[in-house]
């Protein structure tokens, strides 16, 4: 029989950007998990990179799953406990608004889920065509989904940058998620709003494809900070590659693997 595994390749950087005076983003690559993500930080001197970290060590703790459904569970439950311990720190510095985006990619044999909440990005790379996964929680976005305002204005919209969605903000977290199957050779990116916010997509496809995910993800930061990096960037890309083990389960099975993209 044919039993179809994925091998992961990961690449990760994260950088200040050429504004800021420190980082706020903060991202988990653990492919032995299953998970990665990006959390993008928000409450300056309040607290922005307390609330991303909060994110990132309680999602560590999801430990080993059973199954995707059971992958995803523990994974709701680590964003609660992180929503809670957020609203704890803000509680403790006079009520500041403390926050932190979301962009997760869970993977369970050759189930995957994407979940996100704020204006970090999920994208995959599928067939020579990148495809945005998420969609981002913002003022500008919501105006555009209500006919408002059109694609060009809310590209430009004054208040492009403000979000209607972090971890941390509201009682309960208010997360979207995007499940589906793995296929040979897909490529998962996610990212904070500091790559967006001078990359387009055809920009970023273009930089992904022919790099290891640790050269793409290098080589978007070095883009990125030639035009300015006006915010904290942090780019994770997660290649996919099928394994197949070929036979029953004995000495004699033949291990055919694909490359990487």
């Amino acid at each position: 029989m044919s039993n179809p595994k994925f091998r992961f390749e990961t690449g990760a950087v994260t950088h200040d950007g050429c504004v800021r005076d420190h980082n706020e983003d903060r991202y988990l690559t653990a492919p032995d998990l299953g998970v990665w993500l990006v959390a993008d930080g928000m409450g300056g001197h309040f607290g922005g990179d307390v609330a991303a970290q909060i994110i990132v060590d309680r999602v560590e703790t999801v430990r080993h799953s059973s199954s995707a459904p059971d992958l995803r569970a523990r994974f709701l439950d680590r964003m609660a406990q992180a929503n809670q311990a957020i609203r704890d720190h803000s509680a403790r510095n006079d009520g500041a608004t403390i926050g932190a985006t979301l962009a997760a990619l869970l993977i369970h044999d050759a189930n995957f889920a994407c979940s996100w909440c704020g204006d970090s990005r999920l994208y995959l790379l599928r067939d020579g065509a990148l495809t945005q996964i998420s969609r981002d929680h913002t003022e500008a976005q919501e105006l555009l989904d209500s006919g408002a305002i059109t694609a060009e204005q809310a590209e430009n919209w004054p208040r492009k940058n403000v979000i209607t969605r972090a971890i941390g903000v509201n009682e309960e977290a208010d997360i979207d998620h995007v499940s589906g199957v793995l296929r040979d050779r897909d490529s998962f990116l996610l990212c904070s709003d500091g790559l967006t916010g001078h990359l387009q997509d055809d920009e970023i496809m273009s930089i992904m494809r022919g790099r290891s995910s640790q050269a793409a993800c290098e080589a978007l930061l070095h883009e990125t900070l030639q035009r300015g990096a006006s915010d904290n960037v942090t780019v994770v890309i997660v290649r996919c590659a099928l394994k197949t083990v070929v036979g029953n389960g004995g000495t004699g099975d033949q291990t055919q693997e694909s490359r990487f993209a």
